[in-house]
């Protein structure tokens, strides 16, 4: 029998499971796939918001890998160094254990962090939401403060999409709480969400007028600099008293090592062809690729609808590559994007269209049920939301010991 070709896919993100499902509906018996994530779950990032805003509970956007890898062998680990040579891969599972996998085509779609080493502080004292447990982790510490009597301020620091989206999160599950939290969103720049504000000013507006109604704080030319235990400090030399920061300041590759030598960009992305090959035998996507926008020739936007079809490109021309035909090069052009400010309520451009209100609000939610990773999850965020005016929101959990130290 001829022998399977051994493809080994690191990350268990959006670029992991499309890229996996193309492969294997590609390719089938003739590739064995290995998938490497120090996380067991994959985490759909879209509802991020309707999570901390306690709308969906946080285990409906966890997804086990297990469930949704059934054709390959899951490897729960930490890639430790790649050899590009003898074409391995040296992990340590989380157990402890150091296994070295040997691969025909590796792909790399270990996706981004927070660069948190850019704020003093901000990764002892701070949160952000792209690491192992971070999402959890920020809930749990946003539930004490609403179990407390006490007032709070909670920074969102990143004034794009996502800050936006998550600043708007918090300040709707205050008020729903009736908790007295004042929610500030500081963006670096002169302008709130800079990648529309010259094409989409009107969303641009809409936004502020939605985060006003929330109650939600804006400062402008605040670059955060350094966050302590109880403040944040700006680099303009100002600072302000908080009880919870989350950092939303972009992202940094997650780099493997041994994969210096190739072709990457100055913050460290691997740099992509045509078909997304790095290499003859490595390919990579996502947030730790430079993939160029195939009409302009403009690096695309790192977000989760472009790791989903560059994932799925690369699964492809991997199994173009195993049935002995050229892999095409990478064609799609995009879509659009979107944040949510509570039910019903959101702003968007579909190719460039704007969208606002519940109009924009039913786009976002149908485009984001059609890529959970699974359909039954699809169906129950669906349940929960008719649901949501009689079971109401997600009530806060907090710890014991957290709970007896409130009351005392």
């Amino acid at each position: 029998m001829k022998r399977r070709v051994q493809v080994v896919i690191v990350g268990g993100g959006y670029v992991a499971l499309h890229a996996y499902r193309a492969l294997i509906a590609g390719a089938g018996s003739r590739v064995a796939v290995t998938v490497i994530s120090a996380d067991a779950c994959h985490n759909f990032h879209g509802f991020t918001g309707e999570v901390v805003a306690g709308i969906l509970p946080l285990e409906l956007t966890r997804t086990p890998l297990r469930e949704v890898l059934r054709e390959a062998n899951f490897v729960h680990g930490r890639v430790k160094s790649v050899d590009t040579v003898l074409k391995s891969v040296r992990v340590q599972r989380i157990c402890g254990e150091i296994q070295v996998i040997s691969y025909d085509h590796l792909v790399v779609g270990t996706g981004g962090r927070e660069p948190v080493a850019t704020v003093t502080g901000l990764a002892e004292f701070g949160h952000t939401l792209r690491g192992v447990g971070d999402l959890s982790n920020l809930m749990t510490h946003l539930d004490t403060l609403l179990c407390s009597p006490s007032t709070a301020t909670v920074l969102v620091a990143g004034g794009g999409l996502a800050g936006v989206e998550l600043a708007a999160a918090v300040a709707d599950r205050a008020r729903n709480a009736r908790a007295p939290i004042t929610v500030i969103l500081a963006q670096s720049g002169a302008e709130l969400l800079p990648a529309l504000a010259a094409e989409q000013p009107r969303l641009v507006r809409r936004a502020r007028r939605e985060l006003g109604l929330l109650g939600v704080g804006l400062r402008v030319h605040a670059r955060l600099s350094r966050v302590t235990a109880t403040e944040a400090h700006f680099a303009d030399g100002t600072s302000m008293p908080v009880d919870l920061v989350l950092g939303v300041l972009g992202q940094r590759p997650v780099v493997l090592p041994g994969l210096e030598l190739l072709p990457h960009d100055l913050s460290g992305r691997l740099c992509t062809g045509p078909t997304l090959q790095v290499a003859p035998d490595v390919w990579a996507a996502g947030d730790t690729a430079v993939v160029l926008h195939p009409k302009t020739g403009v690096p695309v936007t790192a977000n989760a609808l472009w790791a989903s079809k560059a994932g799925a490109h690369v699964g492809r021309g991997i199994a173009r590559t195993v049935n002995d035909r050229e892999p095409r090069s990478f064609s799609y052009r995009g879509l659009g994007q979107a944040a949510s400010f509570g039910m019903g309520r959101s702003i968007g451009e579909v190719y460039g269209i704007p969208l606002t209100g519940a109009l924009a609000w039913l786009t976002r939610l149908a485009f984001f049920l059609r890529f959970m990773p699974q359909r039954r999850r699809a169906v129950q965020v669906v349940a929960t939301l008719v649901a949501l005016p009689i079971r109401g929101r997600v009530r806060p959990r907090v710890a014991p010991a957290a709970a007896s130290e409130l009351v005392a």
